[in-house]
């Protein structure tokens, strides 16, 4: 490179780095000029959101003020789920009634108000309550909230919000309890009927009055892990008495006598579908007898029938549930019958001086209750065994009319086919029951 192309490059780059360096100084000695009437509005508008915002807390905390005064734990029964309490059925029927408490008072007359009015909506009872972990004693004890503002130290700060004090109990557990999930489920239900049937001796179609009463529990206990596992049992028992002017022999004489226990353990196959094995038992409380009659038709263990079934279960739940039970299919079957009367063993298809008779064949039983409505009930019972030599088919059937939570009336029908005694020159090996009562129920 020559001297002249050398001294050119020089000024070049001498040219380039000053005007680079100059271009820096001008662009840092610009000054930034902010208008202080923009300044004073942004911070006007910025107080005045914060004095909004401060309004709107302090209505809300005398709000909240307000209501703390006004908390009283006892109209919490009027807010809860519907719940049948001891104290307004008390309050009602008591010959004394209590009136220091005026509000306590006041919602109990409510709370009756809605069990005589609409007994469909209760669902629990205190005792139930009381059985899965009690009523809490501190429900009309008062809680605060400790919530503190600051207030303003001048007209261009902020409003200081101090958050609550977390309150903590005093008595802190040291370790956590785990209880085990009961997977048991008991439900009882409970009626008393009567029926009185008053004619004059003069009454045109003639007839006779007469006198009857009805009493049935019936009590369950099933178990249900959730998982494969139930254990359904139930046991029935009803025994209904009636007396009339025209039977000179007997006083009283039973007209409905059932004791009857049903037990199934199954294990689940599919979905709504159980493997079960089914054991079935019932005989009866009392002797049957008839009108001027002394002969003895049934007693206590005469009969008695026990059976034993092996086959699958069906879970029914329809109509939004409004329809459910189960129903049984066993094609294996044993069924053991004993009459402790040896007069009787011909009546009940035994051989004549034989106390015991053995069965093989099948059965299928289905157990089903359909709420039609709130006050409308239909439960149905069937059952029927076969030994391919005689057939038993029972089906009960009873309506419930609820006419209040504790006052029902029940149309009963009960049909049955039964082979395997003396055939009958109307009915042939038919038999028929029916009744309709009036009376006391209750059910948990």
């Amino acid at each position: 490179m020559t001297m002249r192309n050398k001294y050119f490059l020089l000024i070049a780059v001498f040219l380039f780095v000053s005007t680079t360096g100059l271009a820096q100084r001008r662009t840092v000695r610009l000054p930034i000029r902010l208008n202080r009437t923009d300044t004073s509005r942004i911070v006007r508008n910025y107080l005045d959101s914060m004095n909004i915002y401060r309004a709107k807390y302090d209505s809300l905390a005398r709000v909240n003020a307000e209501l703390q005064q006004s908390l009283d734990g006892r109209y919490y029964r009027l807010f809860a789920p519907a719940t049948f309490y001891h104290s307004a059925a008390n309050q009602q029927l008591s010959l004394n009634p209590d009136g220091t408490d005026e509000v306590a008072n006041a919602v109990d007359a409510a709370l009756m108000n809605i069990y005589l009015s609409r007994p469909d909506l209760i669902r629990s009872s205190e005792n139930h309550l009381q059985c899965v972990g009690g009523i809490l004693d501190d429900v009309n004890v008062q809680q605060t909230q400790n919530t503190q503002i600051t207030q303003l130290t001048g007209d261009t700060q902020p409003t200081t919000i101090v958050p609550p004090e977390t309150i903590t109990p005093d008595d802190t557990p040291d370790v956590v309890l785990i209880t085990k999930p009961n997977f048991w489920e008991f439900k009882g239900d409970y009626y008393l009927q009567f029926l009185q049937n008053f004619i004059s001796g003069n009454w045109h179609k003639g007839g006779e009055s007469n006198y009857a009463m009805l009493g049935s529990i019936t009590l369950e206990a099933n178990y249900n892990n959730k998982q494969k596992l139930k254990w359904d049992n139930k046991l029935e028992m009803k025994l209904g008495f009636q007396t009339s002017r025209s039977d000179t022999v007997h006083k009283f004489k039973s007209n409905n006598d059932i004791l009857r226990l049903t037990s199934k353990l199954g294990l689940q196959a599919h979905d709504k579908w159980y493997y079960t094995l089914k054991l079935l038992a019932y005989t009866q409380f009392t002797r049957g007898l008839k009108s001027n009659d002394e002969f003895i038709y049934s007693d206590f263990f005469s009969p008695f029938d026990l059976n034993v079934a092996l086959g699958m279960d069906y879970t029914v739940e329809a109509f939004d549930k409004k329809l459910t039970g189960n129903v049984n299919i066993s094609p294996f079957s044993y069924n053991f019958r004993y009459v402790g009367r040896l007069n009787l063993a011909t009546r009940f298809g035994l051989e004549e001086g034989k106390h015991t008779l053995h069965d093989f064949g099948s059965s299928v039983s289905a157990d089903l209750m359909w709420k039609l409505s709130d006050q409308v009930t239909w439960k149905t019972r069937l059952y029927a065994f076969t030994s391919y030599k005689r057939a038993l088919i029972e089906w009960e059937n009873t309506v419930e009319l609820k006419i209040s939570r504790f006052i029902t009336t029940n149309l009963y029908v009960y049909p049955r086919f039964d082979d395997s005694g003396a055939r009958d020159d109307d009915l042939g090996y038919l038999q028929f029951m029916e009744y309709c009562s009036l009376g006391f129920s209750y059910s948990f």
